[in-house]
């Protein structure tokens, strides 16, 4: 199952075209600067906004060339990046509201089973004006998933909180994505957020889809148009091996080896995601033994790129079956006479790596 969507759409000099195939499972990043297109997108998706194309979802025709399914027919949910709860109403009201939009036989998420997946049990009496930020935005998306929707978009959720609010809300965006179906189109301008969340991305510039793919293998490429400078950097899927009590680490097998993270109380077993950023990474010949760095990873130089800065280059690294980007100045990599083919080893910081 797929969600398909062509859009052209022209307005006051800006330009939105893309043509997407996006899975219908887990949560797809939109993923691109401020004014690159992404929440006209969701608008289009949602049908806010209506734009020259066809949209359609799990098989079901949302929009073509002879029809265009009216907002309120369309089974989503929507999550601003403000909550817009209604002030008038307690946390509860809320909830049932969005119950409501739904008949009794075709609701697929019970309110019990929201109000647990957001951890708001204790809010439920609260008055909007009585919850902080991020209670507002986990009562808001519970709302969202009472619609019991096919599709859920999420515009910038988090974009409003300050860092302490976004930590404290983004566990409980992983459960979403870890005990529910549903699948999510989640826009965002914060590489760490899509770093956590995503299964799959597609990267926005100046209204195009400049990339989309698979999470891990997208943001290995070295080729993007668009440039992350200090966020440049991939993502391993790995699991936890060990944990070392006596220095406060865990241990990260993944395909390709194994890496050292900061302890942060996952069970051994556990499926965890381990972000690598280019400017932690470096390169040498032979092994290090009198180093700091705690990681040494066996690689193979795959590509060399030209970074945003003229001094600088990017090293994709193969590393068993999985890819680690390392930047260089290219007066480093020409010493090192680093080509495609050339075996190296790829020096990475614990304390860089985000467990």
């Amino acid at each position: 199952m797929t969600i398909e969507a062509r859009f052209c759409l022209e307005r006051a000099g800006f330009t939105l075209d893309v043509d997407l195939a996006l899975p219908a499972r887990g949560i797809t990043a939109i993923f691109g600067q401020s004014g690159s297109g992404k929440t006209t997108l969701l608008r289009c998706i949602a049908g806010l906004e209506r734009a020259p194309g066809t949209l359609t979802v799990k098989s079901q025709p949302w929009q073509d060339a002879t029809s265009f399914m009216p907002v309120h027919q369309r089974p989503l949910g929507y999550v601003f990046q403000e909550a817009s709860l209604f002030p008038h109403l307690s946390a509860r009201r809320n909830l049932e509201f969005g119950m409501k939009r739904v008949a009794a036989g075709e609701r697929r998420v019970a309110m019990d089973q929201a109000v647990d997946l957001l951890g708001i049990a204790h809010l439920l009496d609260r008055l909007p004006d009585r919850l902080s930020g991020g209670e507002r935005q986990r009562v808001a998306i519970a709302r969202a998933l009472l619609t019991s929707p096919k599709l859920l978009l999420m515009d910038e959720p988090l974009a409003a909180l300050d860092l302490a609010r976004k930590n404290e809300i983004l566990p409980y965006l992983e459960r979403l994505h870890d005990e529910l179906e549903i699948p999510v189109l989640y826009v965002s301008h914060s590489p760490d957020e899509v770093a956590r969340l995503a299964d799959h991305i597609v990267v926005m510039e100046a209204g195009r889809a400049v990339a989309q793919g698979p999470l891990v293998d997208t943001l290995a490429r070295i080729d993007l148009p668009i440039k992350l400078g200090e966020d440049t950097g991939v993502v391993l899927d790995g699991n936890v091996a060990e944990r070392d009590g006596n220095w406060h680490l865990a241990r990260v097998e993944f395909d390709g080896g194994f890496v050292w993270v900061r302890d942060s109380g996952h069970a051994i077993g556990d499926h965890v995601r381990v972000r690598i950023l280019a400017r932690d990474v470096s390169i040498a010949l032979e092994p290090q033994h009198d180093s700091s760095i705690l990681n040494t990873l066996v690689a193979e130089v795959v590509e060399i790129a030209n970074d945003a800065h003229p001094a600088l280059a990017l090293v994709k690294l193969k590393v068993g079956k999985s890819a680690v980007v390392a930047r260089l100045t290219h007066r480093s990599a020409s010493g090192l006479d680093l080509k495609p083919g050339t075996q190296v080893f790829a020096q990475i910081k614990a304390v860089a790596l985000i467990g």
